[in-house]
């Protein structure tokens, strides 16, 4: 399928696949992704501000306003909890995905993860900035504090990743998103507190979450002491370069961190780490888009534009991107295994089509 017809048939999946009130659903026809995710949505947002589907945007973020709009107790009480040293359940924390509807998911989830919130605060701004909407900062102040609250509390707390994994350890592409949500909100708004966060936070990352020269994909803290936890890399630590601006696309070690992905999770696509198992450990479309965003932004076009041409060369005849592929699978059996269980992978995902649009945007 052509560049543009791709264009036209994401923005119209998009649309079509947004709920009245607002949420996009991760994926309309692969059951356990019949949500919203505040991460994958909000970068489904910045994609349609992109395009200049502003409207569609704000109503997601205005969506997810009114979700958190009433979780003001259950966060002063964790806070509490927090300033109390109580131990606090994972179930007890916010949750990480919510019925298209706005209300809470109460399945067996993996819920307790930062990521979304970071990234929430994050897209919103950008949303501002874009539209020139200031009012939107008023209309959903009390989210947009409850959410400052939230992160600023919890921003060290081990917790699930962006896959929904290790919920033991502290992410450096967590961090990146509680970061850019942060920074993002202080700069605009003139808050010097967000900003002496964030710049801890992006202090903690650079001390604690460099081994070997490069970003590994997770660390914890034993007897006081962080180290890492699983040393491999992980495709999602491309976040931390962009959008989130952590450190910049030439920094030293993070061009040793995408050295490393290239070597252990590049084929025609980008896998996201070298242990996955979900679905054999495919290649996924929503990274290969991340990777060609940066290999962009470092001036390497060509390579940007290879990225978006294999994308593009996935979609079936009916315009829609897969979550991912198996061209090139880590675990062929494991593949199988997912096959039985769920049935295919999921078919179309909405936040490949978001990425392919920023991808395409960002080359234009």
């Amino acid at each position: 399928m052509e560049r543009d017809e791709l264009i036209t048939s994401s923005i119209s999946i998009i649309k079509l696949n947004q709920h009245p009130r607002g949420g996009y659903i991760a994926s309309p026809l692969f059951a356990p992704y019949a949500y919203s995710w505040l991460r994958d949505g909000t970068f489904i947002a910045n994609a349609m501000d992109r395009v200049d589907e502003n409207e569609s945007a704000g109503l997601f973020y205005k969506w997810v306003g009114r979700v958190l709009q009433d979780k003001r107790s259950q966060v002063d009480a964790l806070v509490q909890k927090h300033e109390r040293h109580e131990w606090i359940d994972r179930s007890e924390f916010l949750g990480t995905r919510y019925h298209l509807d706005g209300r809470d998911d109460v399945s067996e989830w993996g819920h307790f993860q930062l990521d979304g919130y970071g990234a929430w605060l994050w897209g919103l701004t950008e949303h501002v900035k874009k539209t020139g909407h200031r009012h939107m900062l008023d209309e959903l102040r009390e989210s947009i504090e409850i959410t400052v609250d939230y992160l600023m509390t919890f921003w060290h707390y081990p917790n699930f990743d962006c896959w929904e994994e290790n919920p033991d350890y502290v992410h450096p592409a967590t961090l990146a998103c509680v970061y850019g949500g942060l920074k993002a909100l202080g700069e605009l708004e003139g808050r010097s507190e967000l900003l002496e966060k964030a710049a801890m936070i992006k202090g903690f990352i650079l001390e604690h979450c460099v081994h070997e020269g490069r970003f590994v994909k997770s660390i914890h803290c034993i007897d006081e002491i962080w180290q890492p936890a699983l040393s491999g890399v992980d495709a999602s630590l491309l976040w931390l370069a962009v959008p989130f601006g952590v450190c910049e696309v030439t920094d030293p070690v993070m061009r040793s961190t995408v050295q490393a992905i290239e070597a252990d999770l590049k084929h025609g696509g980008i896998q996201r780490y070298a242990e996955d198992r979900y679905f054999g450990g495919g290649e996924w479309l929503l990274l290969t888009a991340w990777y060609g965003w940066y290999q962009k932004e470092l001036g390497h076009l060509e390579e940007a534009r290879r990225s978006l041409a294999w994308i593009g060369s996935k979609a079936d005849s009916l315009g829609r991107l897969p979550e991912q592929v198996a061209d090139a699978l880590r675990s062929p059996d494991a593949y199988a295994e997912w096959l039985q269980k769920c049935g295919e992978p999921p078919l179309p995902l909405l936040w490949s089509h978001a990425m392919f649009l920023v991808l395409s945007d960002s080359l234009q």
